[in-house]
């Protein structure tokens, strides 16, 4: 980022003047919208609702309730629902605790599993009458159903199939530079990220989308910086939506998540955020030490999809993952596939997401 830094600067100064760095490309309305905008913009219906967890985060979920009038039968004409977890862009209000507090963010992906993921099936099940649902997870969206799922039967029995896009549970085998940080003690990293908000979205970010990476020469170098974090796939990038990826990307967590990202990566197990000391974890679980995620004990049937250039989820992670899955019900391996490739790549529909509404229709 500190090239993109040099870059910008370089911009301000004279880009904006001389057009030295090329044309700026056609902005996209849909890199200053929010979610239910974009979700009209596109002609689809959208309904926006918030969801109260038990300890007591609101988080914004959005509905799509059907698809397109008049498409002609080209959409599938699910009943989709966009979850967020807390602290992310559109679920950063709490009952008792301001974002600006260090309680505010006091959690990380156990507390995604155990409160947020509850609250939003609950929620949804309420609202809709289905006893069951298709739960379709990316990237942390993964990990917090094999926790979820494999540690509250009765969730576990509300869904009909877990679709696992680039699914994470252990990162022994990551490369991507985020492992890197897992090297760091916990009181430097602190000193350095603080312990709030970790990669919060703001201005800057929108910046570069919409002034530095949608100019025509400089779409490589943002291509090559996305891809540094997440696997390189060029090929299957629409650059011309930089500045929509840049403008709502990344949406911000807490330090303590990426803190127990990097106890995951030294630890090389799958388990709960420890707390720091025997008498904290004795706190919070009682027990000495943090107990350890088993995802054998997940009996929801699950279909598997990962890519063969993912430094985060990287395939040797997810190859020890499969066997332990008791009701694998498919799997393929995209070869590829980066990590953000799930949700972006032009071919997405091809490799993934037809195969996804096939194995829908089936159940």
């Amino acid at each position: 980022m500190w090239l993109l830094l040099t870059v910008t600067s370089v911009i301000s100064t004279f880009g904006g003047t001389h057009g030295l760095l090329g044309k700026l490309a056609p902005e996209s309305p849909e890199a200053n919208m929010n979610i239910s905008q974009m979700i009209n913009y596109w002609g689809y219906p959208s309904e926006e609702y918030e969801v109260i967890t038990e300890d007591g985060y609101i988080l914004g979920i959005y509905r799509i309730p059907y698809g397109k009038k008049n498409s002609e039968n080209l959409d599938a004409g699910y009943d989709v629902w966009l979850g967020n977890s807390r602290g992310n862009t559109w679920s950063r209000k709490n009952l008792y605790y301001s974002p600006d507090s260090v309680q505010f963010w006091a959690f990380s992906f156990d507390e995604m599993a155990k409160y947020d993921l509850p609250a939003t099936i609950d929620f949804i099940v309420q609202k809709t009458g289905q006893e069951k649902l298709h739960y379709v997870g990316h990237s942390q969206g993964t990990t917090i159903g094999f926790i979820a799922f494999s540690t509250m039967p009765e969730l576990a029995k509300r869904i009909k199939t877990f679709y696992a896009l680039a699914p994470v549970a252990t990162v022994t085998y990551a490369q991507s530079p985020l492992k890197k940080l897992s090297v760091i003690p916990t009181f430097l990293f602190k000193i350095i990220f603080g312990d709030k908000i970790f990669m919060p979205h703001n201005f800057f970010d929108q910046f570069l989308g919409t002034e530095v990476c949608s100019r025509e020469l400089l779409d490589l170098l943002c291509s090559n910086a996305l891809f540094i974090m997440c696997g390189f796939d060029r090929q299957n990038l629409n650059v011309s939506r930089f500045d929509v990826y840049l403008g709502h990307n990344p949406a911000g967590t807490s330090v303590q998540d990426i803190l127990h990202w990097a106890q995951v990566a030294r630890s090389k197990k799958f388990q709960a955020f420890n707390w720091g000391s025997p008498v904290q974890n004795l706190l919070h679980y009682n027990q000495k030490t943090p107990p350890e995620y088993d995802v054998s004990a997940m009996t929801v049937p699950i279909a598997v999809w990962n890519g063969g250039h993912d430094i985060l989820a990287d395939p040797r992670d997810v190859g020890m993952l499969l066997p332990k899955l008791p009701n694998l019900i498919y799997h393929k391996e995209v070869l590829p596939y980066n990590h953000l490739d799930f949700i972006w790549a032009m071919n997405a529909p091809q490799e993934v997401y037809n195969e996804i509404i096939s194995i829908m229709e089936k159940d």
